[in-house]
């Protein structure tokens, strides 16, 4: 039986789950600064149009948040054994997404000042972007340091039973895929970092064999395979 291969993200996969957790941050920061500023500036009769102009933004600004926190997640995620910090962690930008809007929402639909038209129009358009950034923001199949390992385990032994080496793949700097054999065509050219399955997780996030190299190597298994099994009836 082979070792369990116990996912970690790398440094690099850290380092870069860190810059879109800050850009993230930003993003919701701005959303919530033109929140504040809809509430002070723009719920009137007068202003309806830049209020709604500016639900849009907000929406904008809430949403790739929520994208790029996802992405962070994908790179270095949480492991399930906290509950509370692994929901939080995979749903903030659900919860970000949100607040960006409720605020508003309430406001809107209470406000006095204004007439029952702009109240349903403004209100009804913040309510459904509420939802759409909201919805947007959950993360309806999260990562873990668990699933990641069980999938890496799983992919690695797949792989040695297509004899292919697990500590000993190929990707590309740019690539979606790891590769068995370093000249397939896929990879022709292009600069190629070299490890197990396991590290291909790790630094790029790769989780799936590229098919031409599968094909290759169930061709080769299965030759090698015929190879042997008429070695034994000749003997």
């Amino acid at each position: 039986m082979s070792e369990t291969k116990i996912f970690e993200a790398s440094p690099e996969a850290k380092g870069k789950a860190k810059q879109l957790r800050l850009f993230a941050i930003l993003a919701w920061v701005l959303a919530m600064a033109g929140q504040v500023f809809a509430i002070l500036k723009l719920i009137s009769d007068e202003t309806l149009v830049w209020l709604i102009v500016a639900i849009v933004i907000i929406l904008i600004l809430a949403i790739t948040g929520s994208t790029l926190w996802k992405k962070a997640n994908k790179l270095d995620p949480a492991s399930e054994k906290n509950k509370t910090k692994f929901f939080i962690q995979n749903q903030l930008g659900a919860i970000m997404g949100v607040l960006a809007f409720l605020p508003l929402v309430i406001l809107i639909l209470t406000n006095k000042n204004i007439s029952g038209k702009t109240k349903g129009i403004a209100g009804s358009i913040a309510a459904v972007a509420m939802v759409a950034a909201g919805i947007t923001g959950v993360d309806f199949n999260p990562s873990s340091i668990e699933k990641y390992t069980e999938e890496i385990n799983q992919q690695t032994e797949a792989a040695q039973q297509m004899s292919i080496d697990s500590d000993n793949v190929y990707w590309s700097t740019a690539g979606n895929k790891y590769h068995a054999f370093q000249d397939c065509y896929h990879i022709k050219d292009k600069v190629l970092s070299n490890g197990s399955i396991k590290e291909s997780w790790e630094q790029k996030g790769i989780s799936e064999l590229c098919k031409t190299c599968q094909k290759k190597a169930m061709a080769a298994s299965s030759s090698s395979m015929k190879e042997i099994e008429s070695a034994v009836e000749t003997q």
